[in-house]
């Protein structure tokens, strides 16, 4: 880890000539301010200041100052086979308001309070391993897809398209050398689809991690000519992209999820955060599936969940416990997708598994059966839930949702709760290229 002297000899001895502030808003967009390297001095001394009414979540109708506060342990040099962003460093920045105090819609900030509250008041810290799925794409200044879509190419199999390969070949080194630890790289199922599992960590830097790879992997394929889309649904008939988060507790450093005598050698805690996120899920969905298209993944027979159970066997569940166990031991939520933005979505599940805790929620008994073969009696008559059909009402459940608003505080509730349904109305007034289709002549 970087101290200050480390940091002024690296950006001596590599000739580092930018430094980048980023940060994340509300949206979970990544914001960059750029300053040359000339003013470390100023940054290590949290003396850059920034407008922040400019930016979407921030106080957009009020002028206000708001100051960049570095966390040195986010220092890195971004790689040498990314030209645009050679000879640059960045720093991973909390925002905090003029007065020295976090800002209170800073979802980073959010966070780290989330965290520490949890850990001070029952003892426990949450890691996530997050397996991203996201797209290759060519596309024209309209972001229509160029590609061939309807290739053969699917899961673990070679890519046939000009210069992937060596886009992703890319991607790796630029990954290791910012530091992301990666189990690999492959082919998911649908036609230029991929998969990243990144490792476990603290969900901090889990969320820093899912950030860095995210705008890593933009700028490598944009050097190709390629867009890495993270769009929950670009293509129709084909599989979405999800974000499955593997999910533990720890407790004085041994994992909490774990007891070798119990149910499926599950602990008390592990069972009551799966029974709290399935009596707690729609409430936290608009969070974990932020955007119109996150719905059209969520639906019946492209292997996304749909139904509230949870299964220690089938895939099609909303939260399936992976066999390993020991220190190894996790839930699996498979609803999310990276149209979201990490540090909301990791406050507001570690506090729905602390509720669970807190509140000892039992799950109900767990579905062994492949839910998408059950018809829709089956479903009815097993009296099985499911997730919100789209983001208006999943809107209204956050609304309502007491925990949502406890994890991610008055301001940033509000505020999240205020852009999405801005997004909803503009949606709900556009006419599709299917409707002109279909209706055109009716």
């Amino acid at each position: 880890m970087y101290n200050r002297e480390d940091i002024l000899e690296t950006i001596r001895d590599k000739n580092i000539e930018s430094i980048a502030l980023q940060f994340t808003d509300i949206r979970g967009q990544i914001k960059n301010l750029m300053l040359p390297s000339s003013r470390i001095n100023e940054v290590l001394n949290n003396e850059i200041a920034f407008d922040g009414s400019s930016v979407s979540g921030f106080r957009e109708n009020e002028t206000m100052d708001l100051v960049f506060y570095p966390d040195i342990s986010t220092f890195k040099v971004y790689p040498d086979n990314i030209p645009k962003l050679r000879n640059t460093a960045r720093f991973i920045c909390d925002i905090y308001n003029a007065d020295g105090t976090p800002f209170e819609g800073c979802p980073r900030c959010n966070l780290k309070k989330i965290i520490a509250r949890m850990e001070s008041d029952y003892g426990y810290t949450m890691n996530i391993g997050p397996e991203i799925e996201f797209f290759l794409f060519k596309t024209d200044e309209n972001n229509n897809i160029l590609n061939n879509v309807f290739n053969h190419v699917g899961y673990y199999d070679l890519n046939s398209e000009e210069n992937i390969e060596e886009v992703l070949n890319q991607m790796v080194i630029a990954m290791e050398q910012m530091g992301l630890e990666f189990d690999a790289i492959h082919h998911e199922a649908a036609p230029l689809q991929f998969e990243v599992d990144l490792e476990y960590d603290n969900i901090l830097k889990t969320a820093d991690n899912l950030m860095t790879f995210k705008y890593i992997a933009k700028m490598t394929a944009g050097m190709f000519g390629f867009t890495a889309s993270f769009m929950p649904k670009p293509l129709f008939g084909v599989n979405g992209s999800g974000l499955h988060l593997n999910i533990s507790l720890d407790k004085n450093g041994e994992n909490a999820f774990f007891q070798k005598d119990n149910i499926y050698q599950l602990s008390n805690e592990a069972l009551y955060s799966v029974g709290s996120l399935l009596k707690n899920i729609n409430g936290i969905t608009a969070v974990l599936n932020p955007t119109v298209n996150s719905y059209k993944r969520l639906v019946r027979d492209y292997e996304a969940p749909v139904y509230l159970a949870w299964s220690v066997v089938t895939r099609s569940a909303l939260v399936r416990i992976p066999q390993k166990r020991g220190s190894a031991t996790r839930l699996e939520l498979r609803s999310p997708d990276f149209s979201t933005n990490p540090y909301l979505s990791f406050a507001v599940l570690l506090q729905t598994c602390i509720d669970g805790i807190r509140n000892r929620v039992d799950p109900p008994k767990p579905m062994e059966k492949n839910l998408f073969l059950l018809s829709s009696n089956e479903i009815k008559m097993r009296k099985i839930k499911s997730l919100p059909r789209n983001m208006f009402s999943a809107l209204e459940n956050f609304e309502k949702s007491m925990l949502s608003r406890a994890a991610l505080g008055d301001y940033i509730f509000e505020e999240f709760l205020k852009t999405k349904r801005k997004e909803w109305k503009l949606y709900r007034k556009q006419v599709t290229p299917w409707e002109i289709k279909n209706y055109m002549d009716v």
